[in-house]
Formats: structure tokens, sequence, C-alpha cells
């Protein structure tokens, strides 16, 4: 009964570990996508600036 209990424990703690790298992955990915997103609107920023200095 006891080394039964303790399998289930076992698994229980495997699930979670599981769980936890899954929401680490995605919040890379989130991070990565959030990190592209501020590049493109960083360069946009640049292009617009560089337009602006040659019309003036």
């Amino acid at each position: 009964e006891e080394e039964e209990e303790e399998e289930e424990l076992k698994e229980e703690e495997e699930k979670e570990e599981e769980e936890e790298e899954l929401k680490k992955e995605e919040e890379k990915e989130e991070g990565e996508e959030e990190g592209e997103e501020k590049e493109e609107e960083e360069e946009e920023e640049e292009e617009e600036e560089e337009e602006r200095r040659r019309r003036s």
C-alpha cells in the first residue's frame, strides 16, 4: 500500500514538472514573439525618423 502511494506521488510530481516545463516553453515563445514585434516597431520608427530628416 505504501509503495502504491509513493508511486502515485512520483507520478504526480512528474506530471507537475512536465506542466511547468511546458509553461516555461510557452512563456519563452511568447517572449520571443514580443521581442520580434518590438524590433519591428523600432525599425519602423527609425525609418520614419530618417524620412523626416530627409524632408527637412
